[in-house]
């Protein structure tokens, strides 16, 4: 920060945090994006066996440290990044990113887990009674609700992306010099 003007994210852990923020935004929009373009189309061809199937051994891997990183990593940096940026012009659009991501991560815990746990509790494919109907109860509003989540995280990784571009603007402004801040009156050598 300035001594004079507007403050400045020149701290170099606001910027870490922030790069942390969209990268791991990044890839949970890239997650949930290639589920919305790729996994769920393809296997809305397969059986109805084989599509619970499927779906319960990607919900039974998915569950990694790899995955966490990403789905916790980001809303733990953005978060951090709010709170190192909170004085500074790049606070909308990290607190943007912020409510966004937090948004998707809440959908992800109240929807997509339940309906997860749901197909999983209902057992071996090959022994569901009526697969067809397990299916329907979870396919449509689980890509119902992925492709909100996917559209949250995909605006909360822009925001970001606009964050650091401006940050990256205002860090290399030039000091505002003291006899043009308004403050300094009269006082101020001219």
């Amino acid at each position: 920060m300035t001594n004079h003007g507007t403050p400045r994210p020149d701290r170099p852990t606001s910027g870490v945090a922030l790069g942390a923020a969209a990268l791991t935004t990044g890839l949970m929009a890239g997650s949930f994006y290639v589920f919305a373009c790729a996994v769920m189309p393809g296997l809305a061809r397969a059986s109805d066996r084989a599509y619970i199937e499927v779906m319960q051994h990607i919900n039974d891997v998915i569950q990694n440290p790899v995955f966490f990183f990403g789905f916790f990593g980001a809303l733990l940096s953005t978060g951090l990044a709010a709170w190192r940026l909170r004085r500074t012009p790049l606070r909308w659009w990290v607190c943007g990113a912020l409510a966004a991501y937090a948004l998707a991560f809440v959908l992800t815990a109240v929807v997509n887990v339940p309906l997860n746990d749901d197909l999983a509790a209902a057992g071996d494919p090959a022994r569901i009674a009526d697969p067809a109907a397990v299916r329907a109860d979870f396919e449509g509003p689980w890509v119902a609700w992925n492709i909100v989540r996917a559209a949250l995280c995909t605006l909360a990784s822009g925001l970001l992306g606009r964050a650091l571009v401006l940050r990256g603007r205002l860090a290399g402004a030039p000091a505002q010099a003291p006899y043009l801040d308004p403050a300094a009156g009269s006082s101020a050598s001219r």
